[in-house]
C-alpha cells in the first residue's frame, strides 16, 4: 500500500518564495561586484607581485614574467613622487571637502527656511551641475580660466600658477557634488517633525537659532554621511587634474596618485608597478573610509534621525 506524501501548502510555498526573494533580488549587485570590483582586485593583486624581465642584453630579444614578491611593493613605498602626489590631493582635498559641505548645508538650511520663494527652481539649479559629467564641466572651467577665453579676470589672475591651480582644481570638484550632498541634507531636514520647530518659536527662538541649535544638531548623521562621501570623492580625485593638464604647466602627469598609476600603467607599460601601487592606494582608501565610518557611528550612532515623514514640498 503506497503512502500518500505530505504536500506542501500554499501558505507554506508562499514563505518559502517570500523567504527566497531578498537573494534573488541582491543576486545581481553581487554577480557585478564579483565581476568588476573582485575579480579586477584579485588580478591586480597578482600582477603586483611579478614583474617583467628583459633578456637578449642591449637588443631586448625578449621579455618574461618573473615572481618579484614585495619588490614592487617597496619601490613605490620609497617612491618620493608617490608621496608628493599623495600631499598635493590632500591640499585639493583640504579645500574641497569643507567647502562642498558647507556649502551644502547653507543651501539646505536657505531652501528650508519658512517662505522661501523659488524653492523648486533653486533646488534645480543647484543640483544641476552634479548631472553634468566630470570631463565636461573641465573642459568649460578650463576655457573660463584660460587668459584668452575668461570672463572672470583670467588675465588679470593666473587661475593656472602653482599655487592657484590647487584652488581651480577644487572649485570644480566643488561646483560639482555641492548639488548632491545638498538634497541629502535638505531630505534631512524635510523629514524632521516640524512640531520641534514650533516649540522653539514659541520659547522665542529666531530661525537662525533654530538653524543652529536645533536643525544642524538633528542632521548631524546626514553631515557625516556627506563629509565621508565627499572625503573618498577627494581620495578618488583623477577627472578634475587629469583634464586640465594640457592647460596648465603647473599639472604634471602624476600630480596626484591616480593620474601617477595611470601613467605607469599606459605611459610607462610597467603593469605591476602600476598594479603595486594601486593596491597601496585602494588599501589607504578602504582604511580610511573605515575609520570615518567607525568615528561616525560611535559619535552618532548607527540609525539616522526619524520624523513622522516628509512636510512637504514647496
Amino acid at each position: 500500500m503506497a503512502i500518500p506524501l505530505p504536500r506542501r501548502s500554499p501558505r507554506g510555498a508562499y514563505h518559502a518564495g517570500r523567504s527566497r526573494l531578498p537573494y534573488l533580488l541582491v543576486t545581481p549587485a553581487i554577480l557585478l561586484f564579483l565581476l568588476f570590483v573582485a575579480a579586477p582586485g584579485v588580478y591586480a593583486l597578482i600582477l603586483s607581485l611579478q614583474a617583467r624581465k628583459v633578456s637578449g642584453g642591449l637588443l631586448a630579444a625578449g621579455s618574461r614574467t618573473v615572481f618579484a614578491g614585495f619588490d614592487n611593493y617597496s619601490t613605490a613605498f620609497h617612491d618620493t613622487e608617490l608621496w608628493g602626489s599623495v600631499l598635493r590631493m590632500v591640499g585639493v582635498g583640504a579645500i574641497t571637502v569643507p567647502g562642498t559641505v558647507l556649502l551644502a548645508l547653507v543651501f539646505a538650511l536657505l531652501l528650508d527656511a519658512p517662505r522661501v520663494r523659488l524653492a523648486r527652481f533653486s533646488r534645480l539649479t543647484i543640483f544641476l551641475p552634479y548631472a553634468v559629467p566630470g570631463v565636461i564641466a573641465t573642459l568649460l572651467w578650463g576655457f573660463l580660466y584660460l587668459p584668452a577665453t575668461s570672463p572672470i579676470g583670467g588675465r588679470a589672475v593666473d587661475y593656472f600658477g602653482s599655487t592657484t591651480v590647487f584652488f581651480s582644481v577644487a572649485n570644480i570638484a566643488v561646483w560639482g557634488a555641492v548639488g548632491f550632498n545638498m538634497v541629502v541634507l535638505y531630505t534631512s531636514l524635510r523629514a524632521l517633525p516640524p512640531e520641534i520647530y514650533e516649540a522653539a518659536r514659541i520659547d522665542g527662538a529666531s530661525e537662525l537659532q533654530i538653524a543652529l541649535r536645533v536643525k544642524l544638531p538633528l542632521i548631524r548623521p546626514a553631515i557625516a554621511m556627506c563629509s565621508l562621501f565627499t572625503v573618498l570623492a577627494a581620495l578618488q580625485l583623477f577627472n578634475e587634474p587629469n583634464t586640465l593638464q594640457p592647460l596648465s604647466n603647473a599639472i604634471s602627469s602624476t600630480w596626484v596618485p591616480l593620474m601617477k598609476i595611470y601613467t605607469e600603467a599606459f605611459v610607462d607599460s610597467d603593469i605591476h608597478q602600476a598594479a603595486a601601487t594601486s593596491i597601496i592606494f585602494a588599501v589607504g582608501i578602504l582604511a580610511v573610509s573605515f575609520a570615518m565610518s567607525r568615528a561616525a557611528r560611535s559619535r552618532f550612532g548607527a540609525a539616522a534621525p526619524s520624523g513622522r515623514g516628509d512636510r512637504g514640498d514647496r
